[in-house]
């Protein structure tokens, strides 16, 4: 079989054998979390240990041969390896076998552990340590952060002999709390200090791993988009939307500091499509919850896809969350792998921030947060339905839904919200026959003309198209004036 070569700058997920080209070291470190690896690499630059670390993405050792190759030229002639395996020993049979045996004939130390802070009686029988030791290092990385990782490479030291202190307990870090650029340890006095008088806040929601990673630059980025556009920005971190403390504390912040507008960079879904759905703890304030993601590709790969986001990425941070009602916006910041960390023999991947997709999420807020200030009788609400080109009998189509009916409802909705809605049709069969009606991409003769757009202002909307896309919808097209639906004695459009 074929063997490639891992490549530096390469963001490692590979179904085909792979050799990471690593040599031996003191410590092995592997783990699925690019988070975690990302945070070790960190923790070994500002360490004053001289302990050889290499680092390993466990998705790059998914090939059974990928898995031999690096326990024969890496894993034999190194001194502890460390595990994080997230999913149990189900996630990675074959490479728990290897390595257990490879450790165990080798005298080398292995340290198996789940990948988050829930035991997993299946990971025991893997280690070849005590379970005092496991706890020891388990206990670092739950804490997390740079400064336990340095904990942990001092406790590393230490165990192997080359240092004769011990390393010193591992510091707690909170599940949950505020985040700022500029204070460690930031209060919501501390914030305010910083904050303009009367403004709009916008809270932003992030994984704890993203501070204990030190990958905080899409948030600083988000920050300070927000800050540029008038609004407070409340960074907030969680370990999760299902935690308990985590809720406590979001109920505890945004109590004392009620946001506008939330924009959430977690994935997943507190909610369950089978029932009914109730607030979760970031809409309970009323704000509109708007999704942001953190993308798990590079971003050459996403602008060289037809598809974009991964499958992974749309089932995490697109479909799921509109369970919980949360709003897409964009994906803000991609995976970097440039960065090839020679101590470690490794790429250190991080989220780096794109410019004009933060910037669209940040003038979103703000247009939201302006949109929460304005009264409902200023307000102006669009409903946009399908209408499918030569078929009336597919308006307003929606698979498996009943979209007239559901279009009637949030016009009563909205009636009842004290908007001026006018006549509600009594039933989607009646707001069909409305729209059929009047004209639609089947027919227009003989319809009854109720709205126009002139062609004066219609041109003006156009002009401020990129010129680009205006050439090609006048080379698909043609000029607006000889549109079929274009009225000469009107100069409009029906």
């Amino acid at each position: 079989m074929h063997l490639l070569l891992a490549q530096k700058g390469a963001i490692a997920d590979a179904e085909e054998a792979i050799d990471l080209g690593q040599t031996p070291a003191d410590l092995i470190f592997i783990s699925a979390a690019d988070t975690e690896l990302a945070c070790m690499a960190a923790a070994r630059k500002a360490s004053a240990t001289n302990i050889e670390m290499r680092l390993a993405n466990l998705m790059a050792l998914n090939h059974p041969m990928s898995v031999d190759v690096y326990c024969q030229n890496t894993i034999t002639a190194s001194s502890m390896v460390i595990v994080r395996c997230l999913g149990g020993e189900s996630y990675w049979p074959y490479g728990l076998e290897q390595l257990h045996a490879t450790c165990h004939a080798n005298q080398i130390a292995l340290v198996v552990l789940p990948g988050d802070d829930k035991p997993d009686g299946s990971l025991d029988r893997f280690n070849t340590v005590s379970g005092a030791e496991r706890l020891a290092v388990w206990s670092y990385l739950n804490h997390g952060g740079v400064a336990n990782a340095q904990l942990l490479l001092e406790h590393v030291t230490h165990r192997l002999g080359r240092s004769e202190e011990a390393a010193a307990e591992a510091s707690p870090l909170l599940r949950a709390g505020l985040w700022s650029a500029e204070q460690a340890m930031p209060s919501l006095e501390g914030l305010r200090e910083h904050w303009r008088d009367g403004a709009p806040v916008v809270a932003i929601s992030f994984y704890r791993a993203l501070l204990q990673s030190g990958n905080t630059e899409p948030i600083a980025a988000l920050v300070e988009a927000l800050s540029a556009r008038g609004m407070n920005a409340l960074p907030v971190f969680v370990s999760s939307l299902k935690d308990e403390v985590s809720c406590a504390t979001i109920r505890t912040l945004f109590a004392s500091a009620t946001p506008s507008v939330v924009i959430n960079l977690t994935g997943f879904a507190v909610s369950t499509p089978d029932s009914k759905r109730v607030p979760t703890v970031l809409e309970e304030g009323g704000a509109v919850v708007l999704q942001a993601v953190l993308a798990g590709v590079d971003e050459a790969g996403w602008l060289g896809s037809d598809q974009g986001l991964t499958a992974r990425d749309l089932a995490m941070n697109v479909a799921l969350p509109e369970v919980d009602g949360r709003v897409l916006t964009r994906a803000i910041a991609f995976k970097n792998a440039e960065t090839f960390d020679e101590a470690t023999q490794s790429n250190v991947v991080r989220h780096a921030p794109r410019a004009d997709r933060l910037e669209f999420v940040a003038e979103l807020a703000a247009n939201w947060a302006r949109l929460r200030d304005t009264s409902v009788g200023e307000r102006k609400v669009a409903l946009v339905l399908a209408n499918y080109p030569n078929r009336d009998g597919r308006l307003g189509n929606g698979v498996g839904l009943d979209t007239p009916q559901g279009t009637v409802e949030v016009l009563s909705a909205l009636q009842n919200h004290g908007y001026t809605i006018g006549e509600v049709p009594a039933g989607g069969d009646k707001l069909i026959a409305f729209l059929q009606a009047g004209p639609t991409n089947a027919a227009h003769d003989g319809r009854e003309i109720r709205e126009t757009i002139s062609l004066s202002l219609y041109n003006d909307l156009f002009d401020q198209l990129p010129l680009q896309i205006q050439d090609e919808v006048r080379g698909c097209w043609g000029e607006a004036s000889n549109d079929p639906f274009f009225l000469a004695d009107r100069k409009a459009f029906a």
